[in-house]
């Protein structure tokens, strides 16, 4: 089957335990966020928010809130797009076996998408940015966004569906210096298809033409965040994906019309006209901050009958996002590996914010003929993986050699980590990208995309048997007097509050000379931290803490550290400096009220009772 609407999906999932309605009023100003927070960390059911204050329009989240309601969504295509998928790899594969693949022409043929005919958008009404559900997620956030928009632009070059791009950019509604009703925020990424359409606009010295879509069948919001192939149409693969050609047209303006969107809102974006967007709490965990972005000017505002406002929360992983991604996965398995040589398994870790930190295994075939090997092959491959589309945002890259353990995958991220530990040459496989971009979100380098990177690479055999506790007699000086044990062969330090570098330098230095002439051979990584018992306490609390509060080029250090050949390395344990910085954005805290409230809905008699 093919949902035509959202509304077709959401009986569906009525139908079939998988959602519940939430008749009585909700505030959309933190209320509704926290409640979709607790139920999916419950694991809970989409919820459909009949009541919104402020607003006649009902709101629906929590969609792909786990990655069993995602397949149960896609129940009937998704073996299928999985099939063309990996196609799309190998297409020999459907020369070799022909008639394995007959069972997905149909398939093929859905994603082809279809101009409806429409000159005028005569099943849409009309109203305005402010009567939409004005949903503001945490309590610094700038105002009201779209979190769950499907952003609509053309090449100006070539014109039409086919070159055009849809992508998941958030919208900012009002807050800030907005003009009310008459203008919205985008804020997107540096290397989005958006980015590339403006670009060509602004060229031209020519408005850029977007339109924003929100709700229709849920394989519309899950392509527009598909990792796609260039030249590859978002709207072909909704049309797959869904079971149901995408269907549009333009209206009397010249505005692309989603058909089977619930809303869609119209507008210009004018040649190097920005205005302050943000804050907004972000899939890191902190707020991205506020910062000059691209300014839309709004034409219309459309809105089917009975529309429903789709919305998600992101914040700390894992959330929403985290099953988005986990079906992405699903799909695409191994078409990332596909067009990499030798790279053989990928995982962007959710656990870290996604692009912080990236694990990948490669092979290591250059010198077969030796017995010693090292990291080569490898390193050609982080290479070509730090220049590939979206993974070209990680800032730490840890890539292995399958050889070296066949049985290791990406997603064991304890495993993983270890295994790179016990292999690490601390003075020859750190890599460093200095003063390079990184993540628009990561707050962590040196200004706004501004950072660095660094490549670890091992192969070989083991060279240490890692600390699972500490010996009898170890110390540290003061003032590092809270430390423990976070993974084998890791210690989280607690240290003093970060001040400035120059203090940062002097606090290495008396670790330095306190351990330099110790045997630190199974402890490779030390993590300078704020609260050593958080950080250690949960293999996520440490990947969190320790990749989105680092800038490598800033806050690696090491005992016996030198620099040879312009080659940083050191002949100790590897530190990591992870506290929080004066220029770090804040961590999304919860509102306390809000919280309370909430608990009260869960209690036995509230509207949320039996499910958080």
């Amino acid at each position: 089957m093919g949902y035509k609407s959202l509304q077709a999906c959401i009986n569906d999932l009525e139908k079939n335990g998988h959602l519940i309605r939430i008749k009585q009023e909700v505030d959309p100003y933190l209320e509704m966020a926290a409640i979709h927070l607790r139920v999916f960390e419950h694991e809970g059911p989409a919820l459909l928010f009949e009541n919104v204050k402020g607003s006649k329009f009902p709101a629906v989240s929590n969609l792909f809130g786990t990655l069993n309601r995602s397949k149960f969504m896609f129940r009937d295509t998704l073996e299928k797009i999985k099939i063309l998928v990996d196609i799309k790899g190998d297409p020999a594969k459907a020369l070799k076996r022909p008639f394995q693949y007959l069972n997905v022409a149909g398939t093929a043929l859905s994603s082809l998408p279809m101009r409806t005919g429409k000159s005028a958008p005569i099943n849409f009404g009309r109203t305005s940015i402010g009567e939409l559900p004005q949903i503001v997620n945490w309590p610094m956030d700038g105002g009201p966004f779209v979190t769950m928009p499907q952003v609509y632009t053309e090449d100006p070059d070539k014109p039409g569906i086919m070159n055009a791009n849809l992508g998941m950019y958030r919208i900012q509604l009002g807050g800030n210096d907005y003009i009310q009703d008459k203008e919205v925020g985008l804020h997107y990424q540096l290397h989005r298809g958006i980015g590339v359409h403006q670009t060509k606009a602004n060229a031209k010295g020519q408005p850029l033409k977007v339109s924003i879509f929100a709700g229709g069948p849920p394989s519309h919001p899950l392509s527009a965040v598909m990792p796609l192939p260039e030249g590859l149409s978002e709207m072909t693969f909704a049309g797959a994906l869904g079971n149901r050609r995408f269907r549009y047209f333009y209206d009397e303006e010249g505005y692309c019309i989603s058909a089977d969107a619930d809303f869609v809102i119209t507008g210009t974006v004018m040649p190097h006209e920005n205005k302050p967007e943000g804050p907004f709490g972000d899939h890191l965990g902190y707020y991205s901050l506020t910062h000059p972005f691209p300014l839309m000017k709004v034409s219309r505002v459309y809105h089917k009958k009975d529309a429903i406002w789709p919305f998600t929360v992101v914040g700390r992983p894992p959330q929403e996002d985290t099953s988005f991604g986990a079906l992405i996965h699903e799909i695409t398995g191994a078409a990332i590996p596909q067009e990499i040589p030798g790279l053989h398994e990928i995982n962007a870790v959710d656990a870290a914010g996604v692009h912080p930190l990236l694990f990948a295994i490669g092979s290591e075939r250059y010198t077969p003929y030796l017995s010693g090997r090292k990291p080569q092959e490898i390193l050609t491959i982080a290479n070509h993986i730090l220049g590939s589309n979206q993974l070209s945002l990680a800032k730490y890259l840890f890539i292995c050699a399958r050889e070296d353990d066949p049985s290791l995958h990406v997603h064991d991220i304890s495993r993983f980590i270890q295994h790179m530990l016990e292999r690490l040459d601390p003075a020859s496989d750190l890599h460093f990208y200095t003063k390079t971009t990184i993540d628009t979100l990561d707050y962590s380098g040196s200004g706004l995309n501004a950072g660095s990177k660094v490549a670890i690479a091992v192969a070989g055999e083991k060279k240490r048997e890692l600390w699972k506790e500490l010996p009898a007699g170890f110390s540290l000086p003061r003032p590092f007097s809270n430390f423990k044990m976070a993974l084998p062969g890791v210690l989280a330090v607690e240290s003093p509050a970060f001040t400035n570098e120059a203090d940062t330098e002097a606090q290495i230095s008396i670790l330095n000379e306190h351990l330099k002439n110790e045997n630190l051979e199974g402890l490779p990584l030390m993590v300078l931290c704020d609260d050593a018992g958080f950080t250690a306490d949960t293999i996520n609390n440490f990947v969190w803490v320790t990749f989105t509060r680092s800038n490598p080029s800033h806050d690696i250090h090491g005992i016996n550290s030198f620099t040879r050949h312009k080659h940083w390395g050191c002949n100790g344990p590897v530190i990591i400096d992870a506290r929080n910085k004066p220029y770090h954005a804040p961590p999304l805290i919860k509102d306390a009220a809000v919280e309370a409230r909430v608990d009260q809905m869960g209690a036995k008699g509230g509207v949320l009772h039996g499910i958080i």
